[in-house]
């Protein structure tokens, strides 16, 4: 039997926790303690469901708990960025409102249709996730802001992707490769409830 508390759950769970520091860091003006933490979070974010599938300790638990810590980060790092960075967020408002909108669109639309948020994890998700971290450090540290607008049309495709899975959908899933394996899945099994 595998304990809830397990070590990929503890880092969901530090993530989770890691989203009011964000903000407190954020309104205390501490830019640099938030990047760090942020990049921690990050980092927590990509090894907490690889360390669960290698070591066989995935969990329903796990994969909500995912979800909600990717939710709550994503919402403190929004008010974080305008909190510390508003002139940032004005200059590059566009792929900004792309990436929040594409992240947390398919989590309000899986909490209404399902009653909790998804967490597909598919292949794009990820891709875009990598990409919009890079991006963003890329944007704070004044390095260019290319990647993050790049990162942000990878997002809206992941979110539209994810919108198209709860809409097909019949019940809530976890760990979905991509909107392929969902079609695949359903013209090979018909009836079948996915």
């Amino acid at each position: 039997m595998i304990k809830p508390w397990n070590l990929p759950n503890l880092l969901s769970g530090f993530r989770l926790l890691s989203a009011p520091l964000l903000l407190v860091l954020a309104v205390s003006g501490e830019r640099e303690a938030f990047l760090w933490l942020l990049a921690l979070a990050f980092f927590t974010d990509a090894v907490d469901g690889m360390i669960a599938r290698t070591i066989g300790q995935t969990t329903p638990l796990g994969a909500r708990l995912d979800s909600w810590a990717d939710v709550a980060v994503y919402v403190a790092t929004t008010a974080s960025l305008l909190i510390l960075w508003p002139e940032r967020v004005r200059e590059e408002w566009v792929p900004v409102v792309a990436v929040v909108v594409s992240f947390m669109t398919p989590a309000v639309m899986g909490l209404l249709r399902f009653g909790r948020f998804t967490s597909y994890h598919t292949i794009l998700v990820k891709i875009a996730v990598v990409a919009t971290v890079i991006g963003l450090f890329a944007m704070l540290l004044d390095v260019s802001v290319w990647p993050f607008r790049i990162a942000a049309a990878l997002a809206v495709l992941a979110g539209l992707e994810e919108l198209i899975i709860t809409m097909i959908l019949r019940e809530e899933r976890s760990n979905i490769t991509s909107l392929w394996q969902v079609l695949r899945e359903q013209r090979g099994a018909p009836g079948r409830s996915s």
